[in-house]
């Protein structure tokens, strides 16, 4: 028989650790006023980005930021395969929003998966340090890492090149303005995208239509136990879960107002010439630039 657990002679849900934790998680979950417009502005880009969507002409003002998340999919897939001891061969990425990742070897019951969830988990974690600029920096500078596998991987691919390019000096361009905030902005609406085009491809692909070159697909006829549409609708539930963890995690962990992270900003890789910024340090641009001409050199 279950017998509920006590503490000084009541239940657990009526015992001050209980209420501690309660009140603790209550407090770490309720956005501050900075949090609040964070929350705010990542609601405009749902709907903007769902209006622009579906209007032809105008959807091409999201376009580039489509292929950055095809891109974040194909990423996935190859450094699942990288995990798993597959070879990887090339990342292609096509201009009607498509691509492909070729490689042998490796786990396909893992690579396949990768993409989606991947793509989702990545826009999940920029969501996150959307809430905080620093954070951000630091998304920016990671982001900054993959782009460099996918370049040699795509080394013959010019849209991913046209692509990952532009964007590296979108990022760039955004530290530089009012101290890395519109560079935070920026995170988060990469974040969400990913996150929106990520559960929009599943939708689209393995559960309102089935198309057989689908991961979802692939990864049945592996399985063999369940129709992709099964395997489609888990890894919607499991993406969408992503992007609620990601707004979670930004507001429980990122609760600085929006005056700390300008000053916490001004001291953690700052702006070249900022009164933060050591005349010393490198340019964030200088080292980006220096990256990629040296991958350019390599090729």
């Amino acid at each position: 028989m279950y017998t509920p657990d006590t503490v000084s002679g009541g239940t657990f849900a009526s015992s001050p650790l209980h209420q501690f934790f309660t009140r603790d998680v209550a407090s770490s979950l309720t956005p501050n006023s900075t949090q609040r417009t964070t929350l705010i502005v990542a609601g405009c880009y749902i709907l903007v980005i769902g209006i622009l969507w579906h209007i032809p002409i105008l959807s091409w003002l999201i376009y580039p930021f489509k292929l950055l998340t095809v891109g974040f999919h194909e990423m996935s897939h190859a450094f699942a395969g990288l995990l798993t001891c597959a070879h990887i061969h090339s990342i292609e990425l096509d201009p009607d929003e498509g691509g492909a990742t070729r490689m042998s070897g490796g786990i396909s019951s893992i690579t396949l998966p990768a993409g989606y969830l991947g793509s989702s988990l990545i826009g999940a974690a920029l969501i996150a340090c959307g809430f905080d600029t620093n954070a951000s920096k630091v998304a920016s500078l990671v982001l900054a890492v993959f782009f460099l596998f996918t370049l040699w991987w795509a080394r013959r691919d010019w849209l991913t090149w046209v692509l990952i390019l532009g964007m590296s000096g979108l990022i760039v361009l955004f530290w530089f303005v009012a101290g890395g905030v519109a560079l935070r902005y920026l995170v988060l609406f990469i974040g969400v995208m990913s996150c929106l085009y990520c559960l929009w491809d599943i939708i689209d692909d393995t559960i309102s239509r089935k198309v057989n070159s689908s991961d979802a697909s692939q990864f049945a006829k592996i399985c063999g136990c369940c129709p992709s549409q099964v395997w489609g609708v888990l890894w919607l539930f499991i993406s969408f879960a992503f992007f609620i963890a990601g707004v979670l995690v930004g507001l429980a962990a990122f609760k600085e107002s929006a005056a700390q992270q300008k000053q916490d900003s001004s001291v953690f890789l700052p702006v070249p010439g900022s009164s933060g910024a050591l005349s010393t340090a490198p340019s964030v641009g200088g080292l980006v630039i220096a990256a990629v001409l040296g991958l350019v050199g390599v090729l």
